[in-house]
């Protein structure tokens, strides 16, 4: 059984580590209501930007003649796979649901026949490298500096040099796996085609609406793909992040409530002792004077 002064100690540790959870938990906080503000802030442009891609597509004969070759397949029997983890721990199971999203993508095209030597895999977290070294893949390329100071221009470079490779026809096809952000309490694991480019369907209202564009609607729906491509990676990216501070600010309540308990356990069993080694030693007193 520990002594009072080793108890004492504990309590003083465990006091110690809910300041650090505390902290944490703030700062995670903190970062998800930035995050949740950068999403806030994208929706109009990004709604905007596909209404008018939906509008200009319910022009007569204008997704039958596109033939840009973001729409296509590529021939190249390589992957692409953009995985996106966090750079650190403490953040439940956060890290844990990204991997194995991760390794069942890997295990899933090497189903189809495609291997290793094939999979061109973009990691971005440090969690998502280590993963990748464990199994034997070398990450072609190590981009967790992304979640750093998540920032739309970074991410756009990445964006443009996955289109690049597409369309040159050194990748075939790029997938994107992530946690997305749901709730503070459910962050599941998305998969997505990122490459080729799904379009989305012509809605009737669309097509009654009487648009004049120059120089004409297959021209100005080509020069709008890549802007939809860039602004999807990095809505992806700060959909992550938000779901890893979700995910953090949880954990760290949760230890803190922990810490909390423990604390308060500790403390009763501490004054149960010295209540015991007072009333052990006015017995002692009592029982020496009447000797």
């Amino acid at each position: 059984m520990p002594s009072l002064k080793e108890t004492k100690t504990r309590i003083g540790s465990v006091k110690s580590t809910l300041q650090i959870t505390s902290a944490m938990k703030m700062v995670a906080a903190a970062k998800l209501h930035r995050a949740q503000q950068a999403i806030a802030g994208m929706l109009p442009y990004h709604e905007k930007l596909h209404g008018i891609l939906g509008n200009l597509l319910a022009g007569e004969g204008v997704r039958s003649s596109l033939e840009s070759p973001l729409l296509n397949t590529g021939t190249s029997p390589r992957v692409a796979v953009v995985a996106f983890s966090s750079n650190a721990s403490l953040c439940g199971g956060f890290n844990a649901t990204a991997v194995k999203s991760f390794l069942n993508e890997l295990d899933a095209l090497q189903a189809e026949g495609i291997t290793r030597e094939q999979i061109d895999v973009y990691a971005i977290g440090k969690k998502i490298a280590e993963a990748c070294r464990k199994v034997g893949v070398k990450p072609l390329l190590d981009a967790s500096y992304l979640l750093d100071k998540p920032a739309y221009e970074p991410a756009a470079q990445l964006a443009q040099q996955l289109i690049e490779r597409f369309v040159k026809g050194e990748i075939g096809r790029v997938v994107l796996l992530y946690n997305h952000y749901k709730s503070n309490a459910a962050q599941p694991p998305v998969r997505e085609t990122y490459l080729p480019l799904v379009l989305p369907e012509s809605s009737a209202r669309a097509s009654e609406e009487d648009l004049i564009v120059e120089p004409g609607r297959k021209e100005v729906v080509e020069s709008l793909l890549p802007k939809v491509l860039l602004l999807k990676l990095y809505t992806v990216m700060m959909d992550s992040f938000a779901a890893e501070q979700a995910a953090r600010t949880v954990a760290m309540q949760l230890a803190s409530d922990n810490a909390e308990e423990l604390i308060g356990q500790l403390t009763l069993e501490y004054n149960k002792r010295r209540q015991q080694a007072i009333t052990s030693e006015l017995l002692d007193i009592v029982g020496g004077s009447l000797a």
